[in-house]
């Protein structure tokens, strides 16, 4: 796979931006839908102890048209950083020799990265919402949650850099549990943001990922001759 090094920097920081874009999406969009009439009903959890005054806080944020349309547009900013985490997620790949666990777990993450990122473009650019969410979404989140546990272990095993990668991959569902009951489920997402923000970042600093991902140097000619195999 031909990619210049610049595509794969530009990868790397992308995700590495999104995973920080993502902690102030989630809160504003949590609010945002604590404002829908069928999102009224999860302020009954632990986040309504942050969420209400929050909400009065930011009002100009939340108040700028009907509670949907506010809720419907701030989601549709989750496919922009889900699917640079799963850019950045495939990228890595290419710099990987899998063997063992790690073989058989890259298949299953990326699989439940790419059906979260298309379940998130049926959530909010479609009107099916709650088909996508229900077919898609729900089967790519449990494919990812197991994706993530087994390439977090098998990362961890072969002390792959950064190791807070692999680690988030491990820690993925209690993360998710916490993250989904203080904030929101879109929260969730998350460790998954800065696992691979992380990874990208490094990507985008080490040459020695670039060069795997832009594919093997060109022959050098051998000692004492020239390109042409005439003696120098």
């Amino acid at each position: 796979m031909q990619l210049p090094d610049s595509t794969v920097r530009a990868a790397g920081r992308s995700a590495w931006i999104a995973a920080w874009a993502g902690v102030i999406l989630s809160p504003i969009h949590a609010l945002s839908r604590f404002a829908t009439e069928e999102g009224r009903e999860d302020l009954e959890s632990s986040s309504r102890f942050w969420a209400e005054p929050a909400a009065e806080r930011v009002r100009p944020l939340l108040d700028w048209a009907d509670p949907h349309t506010v809720y419907v547009t701030y989601g549709k900013g989750w496919l922009v950083l889900i699917l640079a985490a799963t850019v950045c997620a495939f990228l890595v790949r290419g710099t990987r020799r899998p063997h063992g666990l790690e073989r058989v777990a890259w298949p299953v993450a990326l699989t439940g990265l790419t059906l979260e990122t298309v379940s998130v473009a049926g959530d909010y650019y479609t009107p099916w919402i709650d088909e996508s969410f229900l077919f898609i979404g729900l089967p790519g989140m449990l494919i990812s949650l197991i994706g993530s546990l087994l390439l977090g272990i098998a990362l961890l095993r072969r002390r792959y850099r950064p190791r807070m990668t692999a680690w988030l991959l491990v820690l993925s569902f209690p993360l998710m549990l916490v993250l989904s009951e203080l904030v929101a489920m879109g929260a969730a997402a998350l460790p998954t943001l800065f696992a691979w923000g992380l990874a990208g970042r490094a990507m985008a600093a080490d040459s020695r990922h670039r060069l795997v991902v832009a594919g093997p140097a060109p022959a050098m000619p051998r000692a004492g001759r020239t390109s042409t195999g005439a003696p120098e």
